[in-house]
């Protein structure tokens, strides 16, 4: 596959992985965000893994979509099993990163909005974590408490992927301002600032 570049070359990249290994390893740069090795290695994973509808929606009674998330939440902690609850604790904060973090503009049009996904992800890897915290995984543990730390800046990063050819509306700036209202996102009000916009303050937009 091919990846352009801001200033117009072609670079070639071997395969998703490769392609999603450099993107990530270029936006945690750009976001100033620094994770483990393991942690990076995982949303490569990720990323490469959602890449194909098939593995990111579910066949349900009402056709291939997504579970709400609440419903997601529901089923892991209801879970008959320990693996199960694990497995779906996983699925709910993957899902909730990738979505946060590569669809956060077609929130604008929907009731649920980004934070709830970041609040929702961020606890399905935070509860996972304190799960493992013990005995062999605890490597796979520190990931996910990694992960449920770092949501946010994760979603910025993802974000960054996700716009790097992308030219903004003037309806794609009003959502960036909604986004940094709601999330406090450094990424947003960055790229704010590049359009010549400076985001009032949280504090004081809420008065």
């Amino acid at each position: 596959m091919q990846e352009t570049e801001d200033n117009g070359r072609v670079v070639t990249c071997a395969n998703l992985r490769e392609y999603f290994h450099g993107a990530l390893q270029s936006a945690l740069a750009h976001q100033h965000v620094a994770v483990e090795d393991q942690t990076e290695h995982y949303v490569v994973n990720l990323l490469t893994l959602f890449s194909r509808s098939e593995q990111l929606f579910e066949n349900t009674p009402d056709g291939i979509r997504l579970k709400p998330l609440v419903q997601m939440m529901s089923e892991a902690l209801e879970a008959p099993s320990p693996q199960e609850r694990e497995r779906g604790l996983q699925r709910l904060g993957d899902v909730s990163l990738f979505i946060a973090g590569f669809f956060a503009h077609s929130f604008a049009r929907k009731l649920i909005d980004i934070d709830y996904h970041i609040a929702m992800g961020g606890r399905a890897y935070g509860t996972l974590a304190g799960g493992l915290c013990r005995g062999r995984r605890q490597v796979l543990g520190r990931v996910f408490a990694e992960l449920a730390a770092k949501f946010q800046p994760l979603v910025d990063a993802l974000g960054e992927i996700s716009d790097a050819a992308k030219r903004y509306s003037e309806a794609d700036v009003l959502r960036l301002y909604e986004i940094w209202l709601k999330t406090g996102s450094p990424r947003a009000r960055r790229l704010l600032r590049g359009l010549g916009i400076e985001a009032t303050p949280v504090a004081l937009a809420q008065n």
